[in-house]
């Protein structure tokens, strides 16, 4: 089945820190430097499933760069290079505790709210008479608080994020403006690609200067939902579920095994057999979001190739 990257533990130069998150592990350098880490963990329902993903930290990593630098023009960002396939270096910044999450399609959590019988979703109004996976008037966003480690994120609309001070009026307004203007530009590339963009997260920090930047991944199968356009009108009209491009078929996966993170649910077994289809689906959504082939990196010996790549980089500055 091939190596994957499950865990790091390097010593770069002018190391400090480490932190590890479900899926990438960051070490903060000296002179605000930061080395992402792309590993293979896949989480689903917050629990990071026993064995990894081949190649699922290439793939990331690399629609995340060219997403960003494709975005860079509307807003300026974290990246500053991509030494190895799995890896970002940038610019630390201190992370804003808000998540941006915009909708233009009613999928997903709001979907699930809607049935429920909800019409407002953090202070957005959504209108009556809506369709699973129906297209908003136009896009909505739905702001969530960004959680500690381990914790749930929670809906929050504009006025609880300004009650409790997490950004100035001011900010927010920074905030909703480039979340819109990058989730046009995600909507453009997507329709490029015979996709659409149906929701999504933007996450966003201080530099040390004090300028708002994009950080995290963007327009990623992670962090994003996307349906195939073509037959979209006609399932729609049909009832019939949407094809989707995301990780939703992992998660469909899991709790037709019984399993939605719940307390006392056991994770099921993921046989080797099953790993390599999940890789597959993960190739399928890199070349479906970027329109080429996906080449696939050598993973003889991944932790030796990024300590490498990342000490040469670094060597290099």
């Amino acid at each position: 089945m091939g190596q994957t990257l499950t865990a790091t533990n390097f010593q770069f130069p002018a190391q400090q820190q480490v932190y590890k998150g479900k899926v990438r592990e960051v070490y903060y350098l000296e002179n605000d430097l930061l080395v992402v880490i792309a590993t293979d963990r896949l989480s689903a329902f917050d629990v990071v499933m026993p064995k990894g993903i081949p190649y699922k930290g290439q793939i990331l990593n690399q629609i995340a760069h060219r997403m960003m630098q494709a975005t860079a023009d509307l807003v300026p960002n974290w990246m500053q290079a991509v030494p190895d396939p799995n890896v970002t270096v940038g610019v630390r910044c201190e992370p804003i505790k808000v998540e941006m999450v915009i909708r233009g399609y009613l999928a997903g959590h709001a979907a699930r709210e809607y049935k429920a019988g909800k019409r407002t979703l953090c202070g957005v109004a959504m209108p009556d008479g809506m369709r699973e996976n129906d297209a908003f008037p136009e896009p909505i966003i739905t702001p969530a608080t960004k959680a500690d480690q381990g914790a749930h994120d929670e809906d929050i609309s504009r006025e609880g994020i300004l009650q409790r001070g997490l950004v100035s009026a001011t900010d927010y307004a920074l905030l909703e403006k480039y979340t819109r203007a990058l989730f046009q530009r995600g909507t453009e590339l997507a329709a490029e690609k015979g996709l659409l963009l149906v929701d999504t997260k933007y996450e966003f920090g201080r530099s040390p200067d004090g300028t708002i930047m994009l950080i995290d991944e963007i327009h990623t199968p992670d962090s994003s939902r996307y349906f195939y356009a073509e037959g979209y009108e006609e399932r729609q009209q049909q009832g019939e579920p949407q094809k989707q491009l995301s990780k939703e078929f992992v998660r469909q996966w899991l709790i037709s095994k019984g399993f939605q993170g719940l307390e006392g649910q056991q994770l099921p077994e993921m046989s080797d057999a099953y790993i390599n289809t999940v890789s597959e689906r993960y190739i399928e959504l890199y070349e479906n979001i970027l329109g080429e082939p996906f080449i696939k990196a050598d993973i003889s010996d991944i932790q030796a190739r990024i300590e490498q790549n990342v000490i040469r980089y670094l060597d290099s500055l």
